[in-house]
């Protein structure tokens, strides 16, 4: 048998997955957005770094390239600190450069740019490292004519990375966080979303139990609302059929009762010519004939289930003891019914008359001088003690009795149909009945009767 599946966690599921997926889409979008905009600061301070350098370089009379003032930024003055400029007199083939560059110098693309337009290029730095460089080209004039000066200013990228895998990692606790909030209210949506789904079930339980007779479509969302109507119609075509069932074993058995009072009289007119064997082995088949007829009209009778009402318990057994007392078996036995007033079956009227009924009249039939009946409550249940102090079983008649699949009626009790009959009605509501030797010498049949159906 396959595992049951849950559509609560098939649901959480699907969140939980649409959630890790959205987070990381989110994480990683946030992280590239932040590079860009780290790497857009760092540009405006690289353009900042240009224009200082722009304005104090100056050529004197001699057309020597100096600068006046260096930019302030303590990484230019740290041997391979991170950051660098580098200025080329491409006219007079001179060079200024930052302490930071040490023996070094920044390798920019020939790529000729224009007088005031900025470049951006990725380049090779100092010990392996890579850089992000701008750089500018501007004309200066001086005695002998205007010189072109390529001004670069280079930062390393490995702090431009440092303070992006920063960010990531704060950012995580953050999107962990989201993330549970997220499955939470996933997990708490889900809850209200299954709560139609739970009321249907709880609807069908209490019909199953007795304790209503149709789905409540009253406030049931749209989209479970065909499920109710449909559940609800079933429920009425198996109430029609049922009745149609019954209607049809009542037509069998008005059809039925011509042909059998016929043949009894046939019986008795075989017996007046002399041919009683060939009589009694009519009269034998007819019996199984009528006992199988009445079986099987009893089992039509069933409402098969738990009754929407309970039934007081104490007048219906009360009313089988007075008729029961009235028939010749019973007239000279003392009954003893303890039942308190309040105990309450969930068995319709007409099952639980004859149940109590089958089995009160099979102890009358076999006591010696009395008859008992009596409840005990038992955990989600209530037990039935019909006891008797007749001859009993031995104890090879309550083995068999007792044989898991053994029927009733096939067992050699003595007991007849009402027996089997009983136990048709005990199994429709999921009950059991029980032969055991009676506390008064006799057998005693104990009903459990389930206040609650059975799960499954």
């Amino acid at each position: 048998m396959r595992p049951a599946r849950s559509l609560r966690f098939r649901l959480f599921a699907y969140a939980a997955i649409v959630v890790a997926a959205a987070l990381l889409v989110t994480g990683f979008s946030l992280s590239a957005l932040f590079s860009r905009h780290l790497e857009r600061l760092v540009g405006q301070e690289l353009d900042t770094h240009l224009n200082q350098l722009t304005g104090g370089l100056r050529l004197d009379e001699a057309s020597v390239l100096s600068l006046d003032r260096e930019p302030v930024d303590p990484r230019f003055q740290a041997i391979f600190g991170g950051l660098y400029w580098q200025v080329n007199d491409e006219t007079a083939g001179t060079q200024l450069k930052s302490r930071s560059l040490w023996d070094t110098g920044l390798v920019a693309p020939d790529d000729r740019p224009q007088p005031g337009e900025t470049h951006v290029h990725d380049i090779a730095g100092p010990q392996g490292s890579s850089l992000l460089l701008h750089e500018i080209v501007a004309l200066l004039t001086a005695p002998d004519g205007d010189h072109r000066l390529r001004i670069a200013v280079a930062i390393d990228r490995a702090e431009i990375t440092a303070l992006a895998a920063g960010f990531s990692k704060d950012l995580a606790p953050v999107l962990a966080i989201l993330g549970a909030v997220l499955l939470a209210g996933f997990l708490l949506q889900i809850g209200e979303g299954l709560k139609p789904v739970h009321r249907v079930l709880a609807g069908v339980s209490a019909i199953r139990t007795g304790d209503s007779r149709r789905l409540e479509s009253e406030g049931v969302p749209r989209e479970v609302a065909p499920l109710v109507e449909e559940v609800n119609a079933l429920l009425d075509a198996q109430e029609q059929a049922i009745k149609r069932a019954r209607d049809r074993a009542a037509n069998l058995a008005h059809g039925l009762k011509t042909p059998l009072t016929a043949l009894a009289a046939d019986i008795e007119r075989l017996r007046a010519k002399g041919d009683a064997e060939i009589a009694d082995d009519i009269a034998e088949l007819t019996q199984r004939m009528r006992r199988h007829i009445q079986r099987e009209l009893a089992r039509a009778r069933l409402r098969h289930g738990r009754s929407h009402d309970r039934t007081p318990l104490r007048p219906v057994v009360d009313g089988i003891l007075r008729a029961l007392k009235r028939t010749p078996a019973g007239e000279n036995l003392d009954f003893q019914c303890d039942i308190a007033a309040q105990v309450t079956v969930p068995i319709d009227p007409d099952d639980l008359n004859e149940l109590i009924g089958n089995l009160a009249e099979n102890a009358v039939r076999f006591a010696r001088s009395r008859v008992s009946v009596s409840t005990e409550p038992t955990p989600g249940a209530i037990l039935i003690r019909i006891g008797d102090d007749g001859p009993g079983l031995d104890p090879a008649g309550l083995t068999s009795a007792a044989r898991p699949g053994e029927r009733l009626d096939q067992s050699e009790l003595g007991a007849g149909l009402g027996l089997a009959i009983s136990g048709d009605i005990v199994d429709s509501f999921g009950g059991q009945i029980d032969l055991i030797p009676s506390p008064l010498g006799g057998l005693e049949a104990r009903i459990t009767i389930p206040l609650a159906s059975p799960s499954g």
